[in-house]
């Protein structure tokens, strides 16, 4: 119900989330190392770095961003004595897909706190959908596996359902529309890239980027356990502030902070806030 202003002020009704390094895949190990894979079969090398610097976006047009780099550039022009194309997108888009799908079941463990947390948010009415760059063979491959782990999303929407993936809006507004949720005030969307950032903003919904469990860290569990908490600390922090400069409204360790942060998002909206 909106208030007497025509302001919506009912509180929070869904969650958008992302999958690889905000749900599932501690670090967003999957999509990264794969990248990496992909251009050294066609001979040339990335860094990890460099390979996570477009994530979020669809596959293609995350390989197509990797192509842009100055460094991958010159590198593509001194392994093949030419210019990279549009068609050598397209081939190494297709080696990237069967080398995703033999790899995501190993890449599809919850992160911690996210049963308990998407249980909870489901006591009070609040569902869950999900959107991710992988397509929807890809997608169900991680679906299967969140199933198994006793989380269900209500909606789901993949590259492959929309006209173009991040930073556009479009896989949040279909999650919307099949969750029955609007205005976009009454949604949270929470991923661990840039792009779900922009994607956010420009859906015109709360926007909260992730970090410890993210991409921007890029550490497993098991390499945040046994690294110097000062450099973990460090990472943590470059991350938040690099999310919030893209415009996100809130920014967490993970998506187990979002009880908490929900509690005031209402408060906001019941002073007549908006995203």
């Amino acid at each position: 119900m909106a208030s007497s202003k025509g302001v919506y002020a009912e509180g929070v009704r869904a969650i958008v989330a992302d999958l690889a390094g905000t749900t599932v895949d501690y670090g967003s190990c999957a999509p990264a190392g794969v990248f990496v894979q992909v251009f050294r079969n066609a001979g040339v090398e990335l860094s990890l770095a460099e390979a996570r610097g477009p994530m979020g976006m669809g596959k293609k047009d995350h390989i197509r961003e990797l192509f842009r780099l100055p460094r991958v550039t010159e590198a593509w022009r001194a392994a093949k004595g030419r210019d990279w194309s549009e068609a050598d997108v397209i081939v190494l888009y297709e080696a990237f897909i069967p080398l995703q799908l033999n790899c995501l079941a190993d890449y599809n463990n919850l992160i911690p706190g996210v049963y308990q947390t998407v249980s909870e948010l489901q006591q009070d009415g609040i569902q869950l959908g999900v959107n991710t760059g992988y397509t929807r063979e890809m997608t169900q491959i991680v679906l299967d596996g969140m199933r198994q782990q006793g989380v269900v999303p209500r909606a789901v929407s993949c590259l492959s359902d929309v006209p173009a993936g991040r930073p556009a809006p479009w896989m949040i507004f279909d999650t919307m529309e099949q969750l029955g949720v609007f205005p976009p005030a009454a949604v949270i969307v929470i991923g661990d890239t840039l792009s779900d950032i922009e994607a956010g903003r420009n859906a015109g919904a709360w926007t909260v980027g992730v970090t410890r469990t993210g991409n921007l860290v890029g550490m497993t569990s098991t390499e945040i356990h046994l690294a110097e908490p000062s450099l973990v600390a460090a990472k943590v922090a470059e991350a938040e502030a690099i999310m919030r400069a893209m415009g996100a409204d809130y920014v967490v360790d993970s998506f187990a902070d979002l009880p908490q942060l929900i509690d005031k998002i209402n408060l906001r909206l019941g002073a007549g806030e908006r995203p």
